[in-house]
């Protein structure tokens, strides 16, 4: 529970964060425009607002008075409504005269006033809409700097990867070997072993590793990355050495007998020279538990036979081998923890004074957004769809104890992905604004409103539709169907 709640903690953190400065960003260049913004939200106040004040700091910031106008016959107060809601979906700024996501079609049917935002010239509406954007992504950069600058940057080298690498069987007939040590891809040397090296190796048609301390060239066909990584076993994985570096307290390895230090040299009978093997015979465990009828067809998947070496042979025993029987978890679960090869390589480390913080963090961000614009193209595929994750898969990738490193680098990522995606060309986001805004710059004239009204309809609905999905597959994995 108290993991459960760090985690939460550090994702509301972020994104209330990400939200205020998203939505402050189209703020501040409405009223630069002077434009009136009549709504400012952290989450969404469908039905209920837990809070809400109204101000008029900007007129004040100024040094001009607040002011009244008056509206059919009754005054009202000249100032933007500033709140919280109940649901922690985002957050909006409800900004005069322009069709959102409050679908407000009735202040559109009044006159149009100089202070709404259909009144302003196109190029003022366009700073307006990718305001938000413009934050975000300015947001990341700022803050990969500042972790560059605070903490420095620190990887593992890829030619440092001294065990090298196992390959799955389509690996070994491009003519990969085990052990062999990934340097580079199409003409690139890697300088650190990273996702970056799964990405490259997947497209490239040449591979270079190091083999036996030479240089060999592997010639492959290209793969997609999705499958990569979802392959079991993987393409590629770090090869891990198969020795106990803890178990779990309660767990069916200690409750076996397997101690820290103990090496696993067989499950079933089937030698696991790495820990890679070991995963790889219990993903098998899997697909046996899933097609188990009845419970005792899943008591039987979840029963293995463990060979281990003991680092402290058992008093009386003739040899430190030794056979034990294991009942693993529901979740298949060994209940034994390896060291990452974070731990086993010696990290580069580089640091930076502060003005040199900024073109590495810049370089680090625009690298991160590449990235992600690569894979976002298997959304698309069956197995991408599968992939997406809603707020849980978002909230899992924070720590489970409070790390303002990884917090920083967390919001940063989290940050970056907000602007692309509100970037992009559909209705009801930001995209979609500026694709109409463009168009009428280009063609002078506006999309009629009625347009505007059902294209925002048909944005939010395909971004609830992606939502839905997302959200499933989190309760779907937490279920196990996945």
């Amino acid at each position: 529970m108290e993991v459960f709640l760090i985690k939460a903690l550090q994702f509301i953190l972020a994104i209330s964060l990400l939200v205020l400065l998203h939505e402050g960003g189209h703020f501040f260049f409405a009223r630069v425009f002077g434009i009136r913004v009549e709504k400012f939200y952290l989450f969404f106040d469908w039905k209920l607002t837990l809070f809400s004040t109204y101000h008029n700091w900007w007129r004040r910031l100024r040094g001009k008075a607040p002011v009244k106008r008056k509206e059919n016959g009754e005054y009202e107060y000249e100032g933007t409504e500033y709140g919280i809601g109940w649901l922690p979906l985002g957050g909006y700024c409800k900004i005069a005269g322009m069709i959102d996501e409050s679908f407000d079609t009735e202040q559109m049917k009044q006159p149009a006033q100089p202070w709404e935002f259909r009144t302003k010239p196109a190029w003022q509406r366009l700073f307006v809409m990718i305001g938000g954007v413009l934050v975000n992504f300015l947001l990341a950069l700022f803050i990969y700097s500042m972790i560059m600058y605070a903490w420095g940057d620190t990887y593992i080298a890829a030619k440092d990867m001294k065990m090298g690498m196992q390959f799955n069987e389509a690996a070994q007939r491009d003519g990969f070997q085990n052990g062999d040590i990934v340097i580079g891809a199409d003409g690139k040397t890697f300088e650190r072993f990273d996702v970056d090296v799964y990405r490259a190796v997947a497209k490239a048609s040449e591979v270079k590793v190091l083999r036996d301390g030479k240089e060999v060239s592997v010639n492959k066909q290209t793969i997609s990355l999705l499958s990569m990584l979802q392959e079991t076993p993987r393409y590629m994985d770090p090869i891990m050495p198969n020795v106990v570096n803890d178990v779990t307290e309660d767990g069916p390895a200690k409750k076996a007998g397997i101690q820290a230090g103990d090496t696993i040299i067989a499950i079933n009978a089937k030698e696991t020279a790495t820990f890679n093997d070991i995963n790889n015979i219990l993903g098998v465990r899997a697909d046996i538990m899933a097609a188990a009828m009845t419970h005792r067809d899943s008591l039987a998947a979840r029963k293995i036979h463990v060979a281990v070496a003991h680092v402290k042979p058992k008093a009386g025993a003739a040899t430190n081998r030794d056979t034990v029987k294991v009942v693993l978890t529901e979740d298949l679960k060994l209940g034994v923890l390896y060291s990452s090869y974070q731990a086993l390589y010696k990290p580069t480390e580089v640091h930076y004074g502060f003005f040199q913080s900024f073109p590495a963090g810049v370089k680090y961000g625009l690298n991160v957004l590449g990235g992600y614009v690569n894979d976002l193209r298997y959304v698309a595929s069956a197995d991408g769809v599968k992939s997406l994750g809603g707020f849980g898969t978002i909230g899992s990738i924070f720590p489970a104890q409070w790390d303002w490193y990884r917090f920083w680098l967390m919001t940063a990522f989290l940050s970056i992905i907000l602007a692309f995606m509100n970037i992009l060309p559909i209705p009801a986001l930001d995209g979609g604004h500026v694709v109409f805004l463009i168009y009428e710059m280009i063609f002078r004239r506006q999309p009629s409103e009625k347009f505007l009204l059902w294209a925002e309809y048909f944005g939010f609905g395909l971004l609830a539709l992606l939502m839905l999905v997302a959200n499933l597959n989190d309760i779907l994995r937490w279920i196990g169907v996945m």
